[in-house]
């Protein structure tokens, strides 16, 4: 089990408790031999995908005993461990955490310059006892109001008209690079007695290439396997042998196993995909606030 950045602060002053100079990478493994992690969980990243999580939960840990004075730093992704620091472990403590920095000063400083205009005296209170650092605070942060935001666009798209969704997709496909040729290479479309399909996308000015498109508005019932076979059946008609099929609602599992079985390629896209497709290529949606988070450029302060 990947340890918390807290639980990550005591081993890791002693990696280094020889009094010498350490390279980070050096002290982050043994971390990771004290918790006998697997490479499974050495590998495992954070939701953005930039960082393994028990490498930031190190890090986190790193600076924490940094502001503490535990812990200096004497070079570029370099470790050692001061007076003080020798001092925390020759006290034995079980465990060194945020309630345990909290006896110095500079750390106290630092810590209570966290914003918590927000935090209700409870939170507060249990601040010291939290799992998570800052980064991965943030991270959630994100995941829960994108998550919240998926549910909002996906609950507006199902009140609008069925001629909305068919629109819809069609933008989409357009945004997401599909017949980028010409902002005419889409359209929606209403035939009768082929399946419902309910719009194209033309990959090239010839049409060579079409892709066509199929759209569900349901708010609950589930797409099951005979509308796809029913798709199918329709890009046969077209002599097509590309399709999407888009619903606001879910596949069944024969759905999903019937598309793995045909030679046609059809890709099946959900509500919540919808949703988060239109987010990431902004149909619906503006862009409310920007944070940007910086980090240490070391190569700056380098002589090398």
């Amino acid at each position: 089990m990947i340890p918390d950045f807290q639980s990550c602060m005591r081993p890791l002053l002693a990696a280094v408790q020889d009094g010498q100079v350490h390279r980070f990478n050096d002290a982050f493994e043994q971390v990771c031999l004290h918790f006998e992690l697997t490479d499974e969980e050495r590998a495992e990243k954070l939701p953005s995908g930039k960082q393994t999580v028990v490498r930031n939960r190190v890090a986190w840990a790193r600076t924490y005993l940094g502001k503490a004075g535990l812990l200096t730093a004497p070079g570029r992704s370099q470790l050692q461990i001061t007076d003080r620091g020798q001092a925390a472990l020759a006290q034995e403590p079980e465990r060194i955490d945020v309630r345990f920095l909290k006896q110095f000063p500079e750390f106290v400083e630092f810590h209570s310059a966290k914003p918590k205009a927000s935090k209700s005296p409870a939170a507060q209170d249990n601040s010291d006892n939290e799992e998570t650092d800052p980064t991965e605070r943030l991270e959630e942060a994100y995941s829960e109001i994108r998550q919240e935001l998926v549910e909002e666009v996906l609950t507006m798209v199902i009140q609008q008209p069925p001629e909305f969704l068919e629109k819809l997709v069609v933008e989409l496909m357009q945004a997401m690079g599909y017949g980028g040729w010409s902002k005419d290479s889409g359209q929606a479309t209403q035939y009768t007695a082929d399946g419902g399909i309910d719009g194209l996308i033309n990959e090239d000015p010839l049409g060579l290439e079409t892709i066509y498109l199929q759209a569900k508005r349901y708010a609950e019932n589930t797409v099951g396997r005979e509308a796809i076979q029913a798709f199918s059946g329709a890009l046969d008609m077209q002599r097509a042998h590309k399709g999407v099929f888009i619903t606001t609602s879910k596949f069944s599992r024969g759905a999903l196993e019937y598309v793995g079985m045909i030679q046609k390629k059809i890709i099946l896209i959900d509500g919540p995909k919808l949703a988060a497709l239109m987010i990431k290529h902004n149909l619906g949606v503006s862009v409310k606030e920007i944070y940007e988070i910086k980090a240490l450029d070391t190569d700056y302060f380098s002589d090398e």
